[in-house]
């Protein structure tokens, strides 16, 4: 059971499902397209509110003439051991300045939903039975500070006048 969980907790009736060839989306509920799909039917329409699904090997950057169309954007996290999602979260936001929701989707592990929150994720489709206990009990692990700069700042600014921003 794949349960939304953001930073104020869990989210009740969440619209968004990830469609394949066996589920599409009915009546209330939207559709995260894949990247090749999405953009078939952004080129296609001038419909807004878009969601999207990126996969690790997607190239995050085809979306840039869309992103004012996107509600949504889902990155996915196939393994634990899949860095390449961190990498579109971060290039998401920094560079290309998206700005409405991203959601981790795929194998979302306790340890890492800290990580990912750092590189500007905000909501999270969690199915692993210890992430899901810890994240109802308000346990999430993490680190106050870090060495590099991402999307969201670490709680304590530290003296450390030779890291940069990029």
């Amino acid at each position: 059971m794949t349960k939304i969980w953001r930073e104020t907790g869990f989210v009740e009736n969440d619209p968004w499902i990830i469609e394949t060839d066996e589920v599409k989306a009915e009546g209330e509920q939207k559709a995260l397209l894949p990247l090749e799909d999405f953009i078939e039917k952004a080129e296609g329409s001038n419909d807004v509110g878009l969601g999207v699904l990126i996969r690790p090997a997607d190239d995050v950057r085809k979306l840039e003439p869309y992103l004012y169309r996107i509600e949504i954007v889902a990155v996915d996290f196939p393994a634990f051991n899949d860095g390449r999602s961190f990498s579109h979260a971060s290039l998401l936001r920094d560079r290309l300045d998206y700005r409405n929701e991203l959601r981790a989707v795929g194998d979302v592990l306790i340890d890492q939903v800290p990580l990912m929150l750092r590189c500007g994720v905000d909501s999270f489709a969690v199915t692993n039975t210890t992430a899901l206990k810890r994240l109802s009990e308000g346990r999430l692990p993490g680190i106050a500070v870090h060495y590099q700069p991402t999307a969201r700042k670490a709680e304590q600014a530290g003296g450390y006048s030779w890291r940069c921003v990029s």
